[in-house]
């Protein structure tokens, strides 16, 4: 604090042993968003399967982090919309799948919305539960729209199966999304 350029003079200061400079809190940012970035990303394909979580839209964000931590280096603005546009197909691609599987086995919108609450509520029952919830879900919801066991059963099917290839498509997707970036990160820009 003694200096000869005076009491302001940037020399004139010395970190706090103990406290980080701005200097190292920056060289651990990096670090920090590719965890969250990651932890995300595995959320996100997490929530491909399971009902509850946003999947694509959590990939998406762990992606962004991702690049952000490389300055947008090796993924910028055009990938990163080819990665948003492949998150919002996944919607698409989840409805039509489950319009499909309902459609093509006879259901009715009502197991349809069966087989989504069933799968939610088959998540509280664990792996048993997430297989059986959509099947018991639409048979329900076609039980209580007047159809016989038979044709309730065969629409259960349907929704149920809808809602497995649509899972698997979004995983596709999902999958797409990270091997595109990828390439991306560790070949170069495409």
């Amino acid at each position: 604090r003694d200096s000869p350029e005076g009491f302001l003079h940037p020399s004139s200061f010395r970190p706090t042993p103990g406290v980080q400079t701005s200097r190292q809190i920056l060289e651990i940012a990096p670090t920090l968003l590719y965890l969250v970035a990651g932890a995300l990303v595995v959320i996100g394909l997490a929530g491909l399967v399971l009902p509850l979580l946003p999947g694509a839209p959590l990939i998406f964000a762990g992606l962004v982090l991702a690049s952000w931590a490389d300055d947008f280096q090796y993924v910028g603005a055009i990938s990163l919309t080819v990665f948003g546009l492949l998150a919002l197909l996944t919607y698409a691609v989840d409805f039509a799948a489950t319009a499909f599987g309902a459609k093509r086995f006879g259901a009715s919108p009502r197991a349809a919305l069966g087989a989504a609450i069933g799968a939610l509520l088959g998540l509280f029952f664990g792996l048993l539960g997430v297989a059986l919830g959509p099947f018991a879900g639409a048979v329900a919801g076609e039980l209580s729209n007047q159809r016989s066991l038979a044709e309730a059963s065969r629409a259960g099917l349907g929704a149920t199966l809808g809602l497995v290839i649509g899972a698997g498509l979004k995983l596709a997707l999902g999958f797409t999304m990270l091997a595109l970036y990828a390439l991306m990160r560790f070949m170069g820009p495409l």
